[in-house]
């Protein structure tokens, strides 16, 4: 059990170093690059795609020749693709919000936890708060913030 649990915390460790160093050496932890990325009507930076393209060329021979064929991760974790395909309104809501957020800061959340070692404060503060909204995300969705569903007067 013990070389198991440790087996895990080593695969996470290199995962985690490899992703965090990508992020860094590809400048995907920059805001203004990633801004200047999602700018299409003005001085569009189209570098990123090349971090996202590469990051496929790498990923998807990887995931049709092993990952897929695997019931379980490397690190000992079950494997399992979601089978809801639904496009639903907290899907559309939620996509809206993610956008929203992201080009205002200039950050998503793996970009922004990466940039965590800037110790620039304006990115601590973006994780706080990303943090909260995460939290309020998961109340709602329990139901225990306002819903989105609406119900007649009168009627519960």
């Amino acid at each position: 059990m013990y070389s198991s649990s440790l087996f895990r915390i080593v695969v996470a460790v290199v995962a985690g170093l490899l992703f965090g160093a990508g992020m860094v050496i590809s400048e995907m932890v920059d805001p203004n690059k990633v801004t200047a990325f999602l700018n299409v009507t003005g001085e569009w930076d189209p570098s990123l795609a090349f971090v996202m393209g590469g990051a496929l060329l790498v990923f998807t021979p990887i995931y049709h020749g092993v990952i897929k064929k695997r019931q379980t991760a490397l690190n000992g974790e079950s494997l399992q693709l979601s089978h809801n395909k639904k496009v639903d309104a907290p899907l559309m809501l939620g996509a809206t919000l993610f956008g929203i957020g992201w080009g205002l800061a200039g950050f998503c959340p793996g970009p922004a936890v990466s940039s965590l070692s800037s110790f620039n404060p304006v990115i601590m503060v973006f994780i706080i708060f990303m943090l909260l909204g995460m939290m309020l995300a998961n109340l709602y969705l329990a139901g225990r913030v306002c819903s989105l569903s609406t119900t007649k007067r009168g009627h519960s």
